[in-house]
């Protein structure tokens, strides 16, 4: 695996990359992560014959420039980003694998067919407009999402997540992940790095706070996907309960749920052999 600068759509895109070839798995991770996400499924994707790229996104990581703006964070910019990435690598096929808030990019980027895709695989975040339908009906949903809102307000999160060395950052993983093992001392200083880098918990805050003020194309409408769909999601998820699921098949033709019993929202690094062996059964090799 090694690391890479792509200049793109006026960004310097830190990407870790594996494999080669002509068809891209782009993963792209969520909140409060970073490519390191991603560092459990890149090598099997590339012995699968993917060339597998895992960029820190808008705002995050060793990604620069960090735009201050929340419309900088608007889904319609960030799916420019996942564009300008792909035509960036000369891809011929593409397989969009995202996670957490990279999952909702990826749900938005596959609805909008920004972008030919093969294959889509979606790791705990619901489809848009069943989140939307859930929130506007269900008080336990509402309840664990109290961070979203928390998170609107200005400079208070930011200070809170970032405080005593990054201690939010570090007990979102621990905390929240049932089986802790691979998230030891190294793990966590990572991510609480990234996150005390300068303007990155704005950055990564900003999508939460653009999501709300400038929904863009994530408010819909939402056409059926044709792409066929994998959703992998870990039961235990603490923000994302695992009723969001009902109604996925609404939106999407060819759908595959595998739900994973005792794991948290952290699914593919809490229990990477797993998730890794339903990627091998279900996507196609390269």
């Amino acid at each position: 695996m090694r690391t890479m600068t792509i200049e793109t759509n006026g960004f310097r895109f830190a990407v870790d990359e594996a494999g080669d070839g002509d068809h891209l798995a782009l993963c792209l991770h969520g909140f409060p992560e970073s490519r390191f996400s991603w560092r459990h499924q890149m090598p099997v994707l590339a012995a699968m014959g993917y060339r597998v790229w895992a960029p820190d996104l808008r705002g995050y990581g060793e990604t620069e420039p960090k735009p201050r703006a929340v419309a900088a964070y608007c889904v319609d910019r960030l799916m420019e980003d996942v564009a300008a990435l792909i035509d960036a690598s000369g891809a011929k096929k593409v397989t969009l694998i995202g996670h957490d808030w990279g999952a909702g990019l990826a749900w938005t980027f596959a609805t909008n067919k920004v972008r030919p895709l093969e294959r889509l695989v979606i790791m705990n975040v619901p489809h848009p407009g069943v989140m939307r339908a859930h929130l506007g009906r269900s008080w336990s949903q509402l309840k664990k999402s109290w961070y979203m809102v928390f998170f609107q307000i200005p400079g208070l999160p930011e200070w809170l997540t970032t405080a005593k060395d990054a201690r939010a950052v570090r007990q979102a993983f621990h905390g929240m992940a049932v089986d802790k093992t691979h998230f030891g001392p190294d793990v966590l200083d990572r991510y609480a790095r990234d996150a005390q880098r300068p303007g990155a918990m704005t950055g990564m805050i900003n999508w939460y706070r653009a999501a709300m003020r400038v929904p863009g194309k994530m408010a819909g409408p939402w056409p059926v996907i044709e792409t066929p769909t994998l959703i992998v999601w870990g039961e235990e998820d603490a923000a994302l309960g695992i009723e969001l699921l009902d109604g996925t098949d609404a939106y999407v033709r060819d759908l595959t749920i595998k739900r994973l019993p005792g794991v948290s929202h952290w699914v593919q690094q809490e229990a990477p052999e797993k998730v890794n062996a339903i990627l091998k059964d279900w996507l196609p090799a390269s």
